[in-house]
């Protein structure tokens, strides 16, 4: 049986991790459970930076954005001799048990870890939203939300001088705060990793756009498929529409975590501590239509993306 757990935030920082750890801290005390916290992930735990905290220590960092525990980039963790390294560190502490929050990387670093004895959950932390096995990840609604404001924002200006503004938001491969967000903000054009439109039918779209009457015209794209830059040079070029180009960039990932990633993430935190004193390992827990359950992290990381032809769709008729 576990009698202390290791609670660590890796990759990129989400709103919502926060309330995790908190979630994770109070549920292990109740359960009769030493909760220790690790400051920057897995190079953290391969330092022995970790900490023994108590309810006290956790109580108004819920409403706090990015992680109070910090978050490091450490691909030497890959390394068997590194892993050894932080075993080592924990089994003196006598720590047994890990819940990793993250995204695939924190996922594999936590099974690889259960290979090494330690028991281990991942807890799906990315605003990308781009975990396979979950609806949706922690810190996904509060990016979007930020996203929606950005762009509301961007469309009070863009109206008062008649323009186009391409909006460059993050995601990686995953199209999920593009497609969102368009949805939410009425974007006129939507380009995303799943649906790339060449650059000549983002022109032909603008250019319609303003055939049928709007001053401000917005352009939602996923980061890393174009040079928005450019791509606005010519859209103005072949249109003659002024058109502008925002990367809203690092904004998405911090911020108060929404009152959905809070619950999101108390849920996801105190359902783990459960699952691990019931002996599981080697899983993430995922929330599908509405329902916690686990499933093994290796399967997890494997999963080939959802298709999102139906939200799709879904843009295409309202816009």
């Amino acid at each position: 049986m576990i009698k202390k757990i290791a609670i660590l935030t890796s990759g990129g920082d989400a709103p919502g991790m926060n309330p995790a750890v908190k979630a994770i801290v109070n549920a292990s005390i109740k359960k009769g459970l030493e909760p220790y916290v690790v400051y920057e992930g897995y190079k953290g735990l391969t330092e022995g930076n970790f900490k023994k905290v108590s309810k006290k220590d956790v109580k108004f960092i819920g409403d706090k954005g990015g992680t109070f525990i910090y978050s490091a980039r450490f691909p030497e963790f890959k390394e068997e001799k590194i892993r050894k390294i932080a075993v080592s560190k924990m089994k003196k502490e006598g720590i047994d048990a890990l819940i990793a929050i993250g995204g695939d990387g924190s996922y594999m670093g936590a099974s690889k870890l259960t290979e090494m004895g330690i028991k281990t959950i991942g807890l799906p932390g990315t605003i990308d939203n781009d975990i396979s096995s979950t609806d949706f990840t922690i810190g996904f609604h509060t990016a979007l939300s930020t996203i929606t404001k950005a762009v509301d924002q961007i469309r009070d200006t863009s109206e008062s001088h008649n323009r186009a503004n391409i909006v460059e938001v993050m995601g990686k491969y995953c199209g999920d705060l593009a497609l969102n967000a368009a949805i939410a903000v009425g974007a006129e054009v939507l380009s995303t990793s799943e649906r790339q439109l060449p650059e000549e039918e983002i022109v032909s779209q603008t250019k319609k756009a303003r055939e049928e009457g709007n001053r401000s015209i917005i352009i939602m794209v996923t980061e890393n498929i174009y040079d928005v830059k450019k791509l606005a040079q010519k859209i103005q070029s072949e249109t003659n529409i002024e058109t502008k180009a925002t990367t809203i960039g690092h904004p998405q990932r911090g911020g108060v975590p929404s009152a959905e990633d809070r619950i999101l993430a108390s849920r996801m935190g105190a359902f783990a501590v459960e699952k691990l004193i019931e002996g599981q390992t080697n899983v993430a827990v995922n929330l599908v239509n509405n329902k916690l359950s686990t499933q093994n992290i290796l399967e997890v990381v494997k999963m080939e993306r959802p298709s999102r032809q139906e939200l799709l769709n879904e843009y295409d008729s309202l816009n």
